[in-house]
């Protein structure tokens, strides 16, 4: 039921390998990162987010061995701190066996990190709920340099860009590049674009840009090359260290884009408006993905 390295293995009927195939046909694949860590590969975004959502579901339910972080990205889900103590077990918990000499992970580790990679490899994720709370709202002024090329790309006028992107449910899939940057899905295949063939050196934080599936907001200036359709009047909330937690968009949170003025005005203000505040999904540290912003 594993190969060697604790990999535990699922495809669609009539595939290779070690385990017995679900009924679904989306493929899971769950590799070892570590003596204490496994990377769960996934179809697609969509399925990563449902696969996420359910590994957040299963631990509040105390029905997974102890995971310190659980961090999703565009297609994997990495588990990382597995042990053999119980959820919320003490940190002496694990002595003995399950802890070697100068802390190094013991067989019990091992065996706990093997186990759950059978039982990931073997589950029927099909789609992540929606989140039953309130949008965060974040205030954008539609004026970005390549409105028009999105314009064009969209096939619409430069003026139903912001009408279209506003009317769009997203919701954050996962976080990574910068602190406080989150990957937003929500677009319809029709109006994915392309990144610019050169990045720009420098993108002004709070702007909002779109890349593919994905829209983002820069919450500090850094190079990109997504195509910049508007701005953020005050990014600050994207990402503040005196706040628990620091960053405002986590996995799984529901954003919804409000156009306002050009000083910012209108009617969400000048800050994003959450009429739930938005929650750190445990385990949520920031993952960036190959694709970068």
């Amino acid at each position: 039921m594993s190969v060697p390295g604790g990999v535990g293995e699922a495809r669609a009927p009539g595939g290779p390998g070690p385990l017995a195939a679900p009924t679904r046909a989306r493929q899971v694949r769950v590799l070892p990162a570590g003596p204490r860590a496994l990377l769960v590969e996934l179809a697609d975004g969509e399925h990563a987010e449902a696969f996420h959502a359910e590994l957040l579901r299963r631990r509040e339910r105390g029905e997974l061995p102890a995971v310190r972080d659980i961090v999703p990205a565009a297609r994997t889900v990495l588990l990382d701190g597995i042990t053999d103590r119980a959820p919320g077990a003490g940190a002496g918990a694990g002595a003995g066996a399950g802890v070697g000499a100068g802390g190094a992970p013991g067989a019990r580790d091992r065996s706990a990190r093997d186990r759950l990679a059978r039982d990931l490899a073997s589950w029927r994720v099909e789609t992540a709920p929606r989140a039953d709370r309130d949008p965060v709202e974040i205030p954008v002024v539609y004026d970005g340099p390549d409105l028009d090329e999105v314009a064009e790309l969209w096939g619409v006028g430069a003026a139903e860009v912001g009408a279209l992107h506003s009317r769009t449910a997203f919701r954050v899939a996962f976080c990574g590049f910068a602190p406080g940057f989150g990957y937003l899905a929500g677009l319809p295949e029709r109006l994915h674009v392309p990144r610019h063939a050169t990045p720009r050196t420098r993108v002004p934080a709070g702007a909002v840009a779109l890349a593919g599936p994905y829209t983002g907001v820069y919450p500090r200036p850094s190079p990109g090359g997504w195509q910049l359709i508007g701005r953020m009047p005050d990014p600050g909330p994207l990402w503040d260290p005196g706040r628990e937690p620091a960053a405002l968009l986590a996995p799984g949170t529901p954003v919804r884009f409000v156009p306002v003025g050009a000083e910012g005005g209108g009617g969400a203000g000048s800050a994003p408006a959450t009429r739930t505040p938005a929650t750190r999904t445990p385990g949520s540290r920031a993952h960036a993905p190959r694709a970068g912003a």
